[in-house]
């Protein structure tokens, strides 16, 4: 290529199907990974009890007392919050140890943190000691933390255009899973009683060890090879095995044209990302998306699910079969979302997610207040499953997605390394105080989760663009006038460079290249 010459994307035209690799390599790093996550947010639930009958038994026999109410609030708030606190150490980490040990690497050598706690917290019973609990808590948190980020950006980067959204959504089909099978195997004829809540807990060390023995005999993102590690021989082996043909030299000069991007650009740190104008919205809307995925109260519908259905009055023997019930309904949707997030697009279903999010938890308000109304539980209960439905098919499955779509290969890390901080910060502060704001505000506390939505879907509507079936350069595009981006020349948008620096910097590039 001459210098100063222009270069163009090629587009692939050929439409890609999912082929038997890309699908087992999914389903590995989605079970082995995303699959912990969501059984950690509900295994807890059910036994809660249980668990806090071992803590105060445990405090008796070493202090000849119980604790007090506030004692045992406190302890078991920090059981549920240490988890989302090791979530966000975990996000720290995402990007430093993506860039250095690469996508597969860093979910190989992220099994440490599941299976050494989950042996721990296994035996911590017999070793009569509740603290070990609430320490790995923050370990299986770090776990989760780095996988939450590592394997949308993981699957999102080996999957084609025409897949990418789907893909991304995988990842949270898994969560939800996970959090069914916790919600199943924690009911009381089956693990949720005193003999097995112990083996409930261990039990998340097994998708952890099935990943660390599968995982290695497949693939490493090929755009990780070809960008950050110069490999282009790797990268075209890891395509081939990926798409299922010999002939890859379209997105092979797809990811050379992100690579020169990346070069002009150069690889972002979290603190330039935050001063960097061409980002400026991408950035902020991330954030936006990810305080309105957890402030919006999931994980507090989550944690305290058993709470919520006794508190709208319905049965104790019933409880657990609601719990799961709701469980299966997440699931469901989600994976509904799979496939229509390809068809009906990211921006639609983050609007009509949220907005039923919104509408339920203001019902929630009412029906739990005037739960004396013999109807009033079943309403409840109807709120809490539209809440769920609405979370599964836009609130919690898009953001990661649009994380992958809306920077580049040079920001995508410290991209995941904001989202994930903030995702996991938002948990842990909803963990920790909303056990304090039931017992304070009661059912009032759904207004606030009501207002973040409302807040969340105005955001949406007035900022984010829709990204569906656009390549990146087109998304950039979407974004430049917002964040005063002014492009040299429109025709010249098929060039990366002209999309992903400022206009004086692409200036001094071409400047540069001509002399």
């Amino acid at each position: 290529m001459e210098k100063g010459s222009k270069t163009t994307l090629t587009p692939v035209s050929r439409n890609t199907r999912l082929t038997l690799v890309l699908a087992l390599v999914t389903l590995i790093a989605a079970f082995g990974s995303s699959f912990q996550y969501g059984y950690n947010v509900s295994v807890i639930n059910s036994p809660y009890l249980l668990m806090q009958d071992f803590y105060n038994e445990t405090y008796m026999e070493r202090n000849g007392k119980y604790m007090d109410e506030d004692l045992m609030t406190l302890l078991w708030s920090l059981t549920v919050s240490f988890f989302p606190l090791g979530g966000f150490f975990g996000s720290l980490l995402v990007g430093p140890m993506v860039n250095k040990f690469g996508r597969k690497g860093t979910l190989l050598i992220n099994n440490i943190f599941s299976i050494i706690p989950a042996i721990l917290m296994g035996s911590a019973r017999a070793a009569k000691t509740f603290e070990v609990i609430i320490a790995c808590r923050i370990i299986i948190g770090i776990c989760a933390g780095l996988s939450s980020n590592v394997v949308p950006m993981y699957l999102g980067e080996m999957s084609p255009k025409n897949l990418r959204g789907a893909s991304g959504v995988v990842p949270q089909l898994f969560i939800t899973i996970g959090i069914l099978a916790a919600q199943i195997l924690g009911m009381r004829m089956i693990l949720g009683n005193f003999e097995g809540w112990p083996i409930l807990l261990g039990l998340t060390g097994v998708p952890a060890a099935l990943q660390l023995v599968l995982l290695p005999f497949f693939p490493e993102s090929p755009r990780y090879l070809l960008i950050q590690k110069g490999d282009e021989a790797g990268a075209r082996k890891a395509l081939k095995r990926l798409r299922g043909w010999e002939d890859v030299d379209d997105e092979i000069e797809e990811m050379r044209q992100e690579d020169q991007a990346e070069k002009a650009e150069g690889r972002m740190s979290v603190i330039t990302l935050f001063t960097y104008q061409g980002l400026r919205w991408q950035l902020i809307s991330i954030i936006v998306m990810m305080m309105g995925q957890q402030l919006s109260g999931v994980n507090g519908v989550y944690y305290y699910a058993d709470k919520i259905y006794k508190s709208a009055g319905v049965e104790e023997n019933n409880v657990q079969f609601v719990t799961v019930g709701t469980g299966a309904v997440n699931v469901v949707m989600t994976f509904l979302a799979v496939f229509i997030v390809e068809s009906l697009g990211r921006r639609i279903l983050l609007l009509v997610g949220f907005g039923i999010c919104c509408v339920a938890c203001a019902i929630l308000t009412v029906a739990l207040n005037l739960k004396a109304i013999s109807w009033m539980p079943y309403l409840s209960i109807a709120c809490v499953i539209s809440y769920v439905i609405g979370h599964a098919v836009g609130a919690s499955a898009i953001p990661s997605v649009m994380i992958i779509e809306m920077f580049l290969q040079s920001s995508r890390p410290a991209a995941f390394m904001v989202g994930g901080s903030v995702h996991w910060l938002s948990n842990f502060t909803v963990g920790l105080v909303f056990n304090y704001m039931e017992k304070g505000l009661g059912p009032y506390s759904f207004l606030i989760f009501c207002g973040v939505c409302l807040v969340t879907v105005i955001y949406i509507f007035i900022v984010v663009p829709e990204t569906k079936n656009k390549t990146f350069v087109e998304i950039n595009q979407s974004m430049a006038k917002r964040n005063g981006i002014e492009v040299a020349n429109k025709e010249e948008l098929t060039d990366f460079t002209a999309i992903s620096v400022p206009y004086s910097k692409k200036v001094e590039v071409e400047r540069n290249s001509t002399l």
